[in-house]
């Protein structure tokens, strides 16, 4: 056997492999989603407990869980050097959908979506919106699908597919919280109906409605490599949505 003959073996045989950390990657992922899967079961079907405590507890066993598998804190979205261009996309995506918002709630064609009898106070209303809303949906689901489950998406795929994928689970995410929408919204219920029918329309709507807001999400954390951007979004269209219906309510009944 010539020189070059043994040095081309060793060098296959101690090369790494470059299908194993791929496959790692693979089974990062399906770990990732069937843990959102336990979690939204969990949330959603246990006890009400479980229902405030599961899914922050469960985002930060993703991060930990994903830091231990080798993600970086720009991977997940969390690196300080991005806060100034999360911070600049932040400051637009509130301002639009505060404006978007303000002009739903005041106009009467669209003013009845607004009518959610779970936000019939404002205190109730200001604070799900500063406190509960942050704490218990934005923040954990930002952390869960734009930080671990985008940068554990991003080490097999383009953006492309981080996009379709996160996005797509980001809306099937949802269907267990959209099972009594229409029950308790004026709007929806006139719009869609309060039968079997109606519920599963409302079903519908919303997963399509939350993966297309996923999309966006994703572009803003993609674009501006920070997860401080989506949060604001997210939280906007939640808190914002949730102070404009309290404002409406009460206009309404009073």
């Amino acid at each position: 056997m010539s020189f070059s003959t043994v040095s081309d073996a060793a060098v296959l045989n101690t090369a790494p492999s470059t299908s194993r950390p791929r496959v790692h990657a693979y089974i990062d992922i399906a770990v990732v989603i069937a843990v959102l899967v336990g979690t939204n079961l969990i949330a959603h079907f246990t006890t009400v407990w479980a229902s405030i405590a599961t899914v922050p507890i469960s985002a930060l066993v993703l991060l930990a869980m994903s830091k231990r598998r080798g993600l970086g804190w720009a991977e997940l979205g969390l690196s300080p050097k991005h806060l100034k261009s999360g911070s600049k996309y932040a400051l637009i995506a509130v301002g639009l959908v505060l404006t978007v918002v303000a002009v739903g709630a005041l106009l009467p064609l669209t003013r009845p979506f607004f009518m959610a009898d779970r936000y019939a106070t404002i205190s109730g209303a200001i604070i799900a919106s500063m406190i509960i809303i942050p704490l218990q949906t934005v923040i954990p689901e930002e952390l869960a699908f734009r930080g671990v489950l985008h940068g554990t998406l991003n080490r097999v795929s383009g953006f492309r597919g981080v996009a379709a994928a996160g996005s797509l689970t980001f809306g099937l995410w949802h269907i267990a919280s959209s099972m009594g929408l229409t029950s308790g919204n004026e709007g929806l219920s006139g719009f869609l109906g309060n039968g079997v029918v109606g519920q599963i329309a409302g079903i519908l709507g919303a997963v399509l409605a939350t993966a297309a807001a996923g999309l966006v999400f994703t572009w803003l954390r993609h674009r501006s490599g920070s997860l401080l951007a989506p949060i604001a979004l997210h939280w906007s269209l939640n808190g914002a949505g949730a102070l404009a219906a309290a404002f409406v309510w009460h206009a309404t009944m009073n």
